[in-house]
């Protein structure tokens, strides 16, 4: 059936929403887009502000109605409207129902897992990609191992990430990280492999996979390791991806473990920031979380332009393969990673389906997937063209001290 849109853009009047925008009429005046939310003023006033002037429709979060008639006319949607397990939850299935592909920057790994369960089996069978995490969460850590083990073609052990980077925050983020204590699941947030199937669970090696926060000196990268912030989100996505290859027989290795951090130059920082997480953790889940919530920026807010621009991140990637030897990946990027650079992944993430039609070789057909698993060799080719640099990768001596 033909729709009359490639792309709508759902939540375009959020910080990224805006981003997200300005990018593609700066970069894509060639594909039928439009956009879509809840105010009309704003809306009004986003579409009069481009080269475009794309239509717009109105539809909130609860109005299935209006959820369907955006879905019905496009191709593909991308959603901006988070926290996405309050504000994109129906807009999920109304997606299946129209025949629609989805893609977001969610890290609520807690909501996808229940996606997954709600969709997956239907989108799969409809050929509908569900893509969640488009964003910094996760493409890094996603695409980072999916390319360190498709570049060198042979089976891995183990991947480490390490990111570090510089930019702002945002209060859709801060929203996000606050409102997740209350989300209503059977799961467990802290999982390390939440979004994978119990058959696959009960092979892994689970103490390989499990969450740790030592501060120790990585040699290969000459930098301290710290915990990050995004890990809990990103390990689990990447976990979910190797289950899903592993089913198609392209898997990274049997046995195959991923974990991550932030790489910071000194101890001291390192030390900071480890401080500074557990300090945030507390404040997240303390009865008076509310309260500690108004220290922080609004929705709607986030970094001004000078500190997007100037924003910038790099991720590194240690693998090891079975005959222990290591081999390092550098993924580089310029603009602040949370807002320009994520403006930046889920647009070219769309772009993957709106320029393929949804028929991407060798990946998915269909599912709640990831950006490895559903859009694959594909995203690279597209990442690599929108500047982000791939270096590696290369062959090094043994990583730590």
């Amino acid at each position: 059936m033909q729709k009359d849109y490639d792309l709508i853009i759902y939540g375009a009047t959020g910080f990224t929403g805006r981003l997200v925008v300005e990018y593609l009429d700066n970069n894509y005046s060639e594909i039928k887009w439009a956009i879509a939310g809840r105010n009309e003023e704003k809306l009004n006033k986003i579409s009069s502000n481009t080269a475009y002037k794309p239509k717009y429709f109105i539809a909130d979060s609860e109005d299935i109605a209006g959820l369907n008639k955006i879905a019905a006319q496009t191709n593909v949607i991308a959603s901006l409207a988070g926290p996405f397990n309050r504000y994109s939850d129906k807009l999920v299935g109304c997606c299946v129902n129209n025949n629609t592909h989805y893609v977001d920057i969610t890290g609520e790994n807690i909501w996808v897992r229940d996606l997954i369960d709600k969709h997956h089996e239907e989108a799969e069978k409809k050929g509908i990609k569900i893509i969640p995490s488009c964003g910094y969460d996760s493409i890094p850590s996603d695409m980072g191992c999916f390319y360190l083990q498709r570049s060198l073609g042979e089976n891995l052990l183990s991947v480490d990430g390490y990111h570090r980077g510089g930019g702002g925050v945002s209060g859709g983020t801060i929203e996000s990280a606050f409102t997740m204590k209350n989300y209503k699941t059977k799961y467990s947030i802290g999982h390390p492999f939440l979004l994978n199937s119990k058959d696959f669970i009960e092979k892994q090696n689970k103490e390989a996979s499990k969450d740790t926060f030592k501060i120790k000196y990585i040699d290969s990268i000459k930098s301290w390791s710290a915990p990050f912030v995004m890990s809990i989100a990103n390990t689990r996505v990447v976990r979910r991806s190797v289950e899903l290859h592993e089913l198609n027989q392209s898997g990274y290795g049997s046995d195959f473990a991923y974990k991550e951090f932030m790489n910071v130059k000194k101890y001291s920082s390192a030390l900071m920031v480890s401080i500074g997480l557990a300090i945030l953790g507390l404040m997240i889940v303390s009865p008076i979380s509310s309260l500690f919530r108004k220290l922080f920026t609004k929705p709607g807010n986030g970094p001004d332009k000078k500190t997007r621009d100037n924003g910038w991140f790099e991720s590194i990637f240690i693998g090891k393969n079975t005959n222990n030897e290591f081999y390092k990946l550098r993924i580089y990027g310029d603009g602040d990673p949370g807002y320009k650079t994520t403006a930046k992944f889920i647009c070219e993430s769309a772009l993957c389906l709106v320029k393929s039609d949804g028929y991407l070789e060798n990946t998915n057909k269909g599912g709640v997937l990831t950006t490895a698993t559903g859009l694959g060799e594909h995203l690279i080719r597209r990442l690599k063209n929108a500047d982000i640099l791939f270096e590696g990768p290369e062959k090094i001596a043994k990583t730590y001290t």
